[in-house]
């Protein structure tokens, strides 16, 4: 009978501490996080630093801007980071994708070859230049190309993804290429190929990756958009102020040398505030894929642009 008791004693005192841990363990809400495997998309390795009690992050790498995107519209990711191109085509075609905030400028550059002989960006006519489609550095480039009262048949383009465009130059696939980091500082540190320039002399200036959620996030859970947002916040401006975790970072994470980390962390400005200067960056933006028919209309940018819980 007596052990009967501490039977029934045991298995009371069991269900009553699972009954006060499993409420614990509930409360901690997992975001997961899609990013580009790109130094300009580190910040969200940096989240860990800075997630209060109750959430915890998981952070999944996508190789184009597309696949992250698309991540997003489907609710596979909370959250999802890439080019201001990707988000502009989502929602321009009616998919319910918003930017929160941004997430690196900068972090582009037009690469040829060391001796290719190109030295003005008119020397790129003729010559086989990589770029991939529907990124925000095509849009850039073609409006390079405008500027220099070029288009794109003056030139052999050819698709290359972000993290091919490096190698393809080594091995002589390409003459050039419009690339993200770290392809660029890979090339250069290689020394098979040099910055022809870094393409922020357009009205886009500098803008380039976003950080965006589903427009059902926003309006269901603005609690945790807050929440997100005063994390993405602190990671980005650490990372800018502690350059040397940026590149071990970059290291541990991306698998990127010590020195092209170093190199490309020079042309990437992480970022997390938007102001009138930004929007009004980004809606030149839009018209400039609107212009070259990459989309068929402007998104509803007092939608798809969200500042209403962009932090202080």
């Amino acid at each position: 009978m007596l052990s009967r008791r501490l039977l029934l004693a045991s298995l009371t005192s069991s269900a009553l501490a699972l009954s006060v841990a499993t409420p614990a363990q509930a409360a901690d809400k997992v975001i997961k996080v899609g990013t580009l495997k790109l130094i300009h998309g580190i910040t969200p390795y940096f989240y860990d630093k800075f997630t209060p009690a109750g959430y915890k992050i998981e952070v999944i790498p996508f190789e184009t801007p597309t696949d992250g995107k698309n991540a997003v519209v489907t609710k596979s990711v909370d959250f999802g980071t890439y080019g201001l191109a990707a988000a502009t085509l989502g929602a321009a075609a009616g998919e319910p994708v918003v930017i929160v905030a941004p997430t690196c400028n900068g972090g582009m550059a037009i690469v040829v070859g060391k001796n290719s002989g190109i030295g003005s960006f008119k020397g790129l006519q003729g010559k086989r230049v990589g770029i991939l489609p529907g990124s925000t550095q095509e849009a850039v480039f073609n409006d390079r190309l405008k500027s220099e009262g070029m288009t794109l048949k003056d030139i052999k383009s050819v698709r290359v993804s972000f993290s091919e465009m490096a190698g393809a130059l080594e091995r002589g696939d390409i003459d050039a290429y419009v690339g993200a980091e770290p392809g660029p500082s890979i090339s250069v540190t290689r020394g098979v190929g040099k910055v022809l320039e870094f393409p922020y002399s357009t009205p886009t200036g500098k803008v380039n990756m976003v950080m965006t959620t589903h427009a059902d996030t926003v309006k269901k859970d603005p609690e945790l958009v807050k929440v997100f947002l005063a994390i993405h916040r602190k990671a980005s401006e650490y990372a800018m102020a502690h350059r040397a975790e940026l590149v071990q970072m970059a290291g541990a994470k991306l698998g990127f040398a010590p020195d092209v980390a170093n190199l490309a962390a020079d042309n990437v400005e992480l970022t997390w505030k938007i102001d009138e200067d930004w929007i009004t960056r980004s809606k030149y933006y839009g018209s400039l894929m609107l212009e070259r028919k990459q989309i068929r209309k402007l998104p509803d940018y007092s939608s798809f642009i969200v500042t209403g819980f962009n932090p202080q």
